[in-house]
C-alpha cells in the first residue's frame, strides 16, 4: 500500500519513519510512504500557501492552488488513491477504521494548518475526513503519524508475534474490549507481587483472569464497549455473572 502525505513539515515525519517497530513496514515496502512539501508548489519568492479569510476573522486559511498542484502531481504517480482530510469535523478514527485503511491501497493524507482549507478544494478533491477527537491540533500531523502508525502495526511482519495485534484493545478477538493489566519480572515489585494467576501456570485460570479483568476494565472505562458486546452476542452467561457481582 502507498501513502502520499502532503504537508508543510516534512521533517517531522522522518524520525518517524525511521524508529520503533513499525520502521519495519516502510523499510520493508510493505507500507510504502513519500512525503510531499506543500511549499514546492506555491508560487513567489515566499511560496505563501495561505491568505486572510473572506468575511475577515482571526487566523489564515490555506489556498486551494498550491494544494491542487500538490494534488496532481501525487496523482501522476497514483492515480486512484482517495484524498483524506485531517479536520476536527471529520469522523473518529477507531479500531474498524484502522482495520479498513490497512487493507486498502493507501491514500492521500493532507494535513491541514492554519484555520483551514479554502473549501472550494475540500469540495471538489477530499474524499473522507478524519480525526483523533474532540480537540484541536495545530496542524493534520500528528493524526496522520497516528494513522500510518496503527495501520502499519497490524501489517504481517512487523510486530515480532504475530499474535499480537490480536489482544489490542477494541479488537474483535477480544470482542471489543479493553484489555487487561499485563506484568512482567520480577514477581515481587517493592513489595507487591504479580496476580497469582498470573503465576499459577494454569491456562484455564490466567484466561479466565484476563477475561475478567478485561470486563471490569472496560464496564468502568467504557461502559458502551460492554453495551455492544452484549447487543452483538459476544458475551457469555460467565461474562454476565461476573458483571452482575457487586464491586
Amino acid at each position: 500500500m502507498r501513502f502520499d502525505v502532503v504537508t508543510l513539515f516534512p521533517e517531522l515525519f522522518t524520525p518517524f519513519l525511521e524508529a520503533g517497530v513499525t520502521r519495519r513496514a516502510y523499510e520493508s515496502g510493505q507500507v510504502a510512504v513519500k512525503l510531499w512539501n506543500l511549499r514546492d508548489f506555491a508560487e513567489g519568492n515566499y511560496r505563501r500557501v495561505d491568505d486572510r479569510p473572506f468575511g475577515g476573522g482571526p487566523g489564515m486559511v490555506m489556498m486551494a492552488e498550491p494544494l491542487a498542484r500538490c494534488l496532481e502531481a501525487i496523482r501522476a504517480e497514483a492515480p486512484a488513491l482517495p484524498v483524506v482530510l485531517f479536520s476536527p469535523v471529520g469522523d473518529r478514527i477507531d479500531h474498524p477504521c484502522v482495520q479498513k485503511w490497512s487493507a486498502s491501497e493507501g491514500a492521500v493524507l493532507l494535513c491541514g494548518r492554519y484555520e483551514g482549507i479554502d473549501q472550494r478544494f475540500v469540495d471538489r478533491h477530499v474524499d473522507v475526513q478524519l480525526s483523533l477527537g474532540d480537540f484541536v491540533l495545530s496542524g493534520g500531523e500528528i493524526a496522520a503519524m497516528a494513522l500510518l502508525d496503527a495501520v502499519a502495526r497490524l501489517q504481517p511482519g512487523v510486530l515480532n508475534d504475530a499474535g499480537s495485534h490480536q489482544e489490542d484493545s477494541f479488537n474483535p478477538a477480544l470482542d471489543g474490549l479493553l484489555d487487561c493489566p499485563h506484568y512482567t519480572r520480577p514477581e515481587a515489585w517493592r513489595g507487591e507481587s504479580a496476580p497469582a494467576e498470573l503465576l499459577s501456570g494454569h491456562h484455564a485460570r490466567i484466561e479466565r483472569w484476563r477475561r475478567e479483568r478485561r470486563l471490569e476494565i472496560t464496564a468502568a472505562r467504557r461502559p458502551e464497549l460492554i453495551a455492544a458486546a452484549r447487543a452483538a452476542g459476544r458475551l457469555t452467561k460467565a461474562d454476565e455473572a461476573f458483571l452482575a457481582k457487586p464491586r
